[in-house]
């Protein structure tokens, strides 16, 4: 892929080392959402890293640059990098948590239907499309170039998620075709689950939800809900219950191993 910009310093790739050492050294890999970057999910790293987690968290292809990137950019070249990030975790002989929001859900549970990893942390995981006429990107790309942007569905008035000011059409046909692949992982899928689900989301629909729940038929799954936020809930007014949340299911992840 030629890329045309420069990444944005604030969706720059980093790694935050533990703050406090943890009864299991581990890692989290977090993954950011669509049209975004890592900037989104920094508050959600930073709290998992104070409470003694390494926290590794990638720029996905195509994001942090120009829209112009994502739309040259094939979903299994996104799934490849995510895979190559989990593996090179995994080479370092410590547990490895898998994390995302958005399309980094659905980037998290496809990595976790086909990697060892100790478990999984979804924010509002995309497996479904909101709008009718998504599934039909394939084909509008070509008509259609882009769209507006689906960015900052936030209820804080203060969060700024800084993703691409379009949506590319060709970006949306790549999605879903990571999502088809993830959906089809669901039931190979055996780390514990933890999900985020904001009470409000206008990216993603109920149904992705359901089937998320559906599928994940191996998996203990548990469902928190984020009553105050809506669909980028890392920048959101449930940040600290996410949080909090998430500290307790890592650690129980990791230490499950040891049992």
């Amino acid at each position: 892929m030629v890329q045309h910009s420069e990444v944005r310093a604030e969706h720059r790739p980093f790694r935050l080392p533990p703050a406090a050492p943890a009864r299991v050294p581990h890692t989290v890999v977090m993954l950011h959402g669509f049209t975004s970057g890592p900037h989104s999910v920094r508050a959600w790293a930073e709290g998992l890293a104070a409470a003694g987690s390494e926290v590794a968290v990638p720029l996905l292809p195509g994001h942090g640059t120009h829209w112009r990137d994502l739309a040259d950019t094939p979903a299994p070249e996104i799934r490849a990098a995510v895979r190559r990030t989990v593996d090179a975790e995994l080479a370092r002989g410590l547990p490895v948590v898998v994390a995302g929001l958005s399309l980094g859900g659905a980037l998290a549970l496809d990595a976790a239907a086909h990697r060892p990893v100790a478990g999984v942390l979804l924010v509002n995981p995309a497996l479904r499309f909101a709008s009718p006429l998504a599934p039909a990107a394939p084909l509008l790309r070509h008509v259609v170039p882009t769209v507006a942007s689906i960015a900052n569905d936030v209820a804080d008035p203060e969060a700024d998620e800084l993703a691409y000011e379009r949506t590319p059409v060709a970006g949306v046909a790549a999605v879903g075709a990571i999502q088809r692949a993830a959906r089809r992982g669901l039931g190979r899928v055996t780390a514990p689950v933890t999900v985020f689900r904001s009470a409000r989301d206008a990216v993603v629909p109920a149904a992705s939800h359901r089937t998320l729940l559906r599928g994940l038929r191996r998996a203990p799954v548990q469902v928190v809900p984020l009553p105050r936020s809506r669909h980028v809930a890392t920048m959101d007014l449930d940040r600290e219950l996410l949080v909090e949340r998430s500290r307790t299911a890592v650690a129980g992840a990791v230490q499950g191993l040891l049992r």
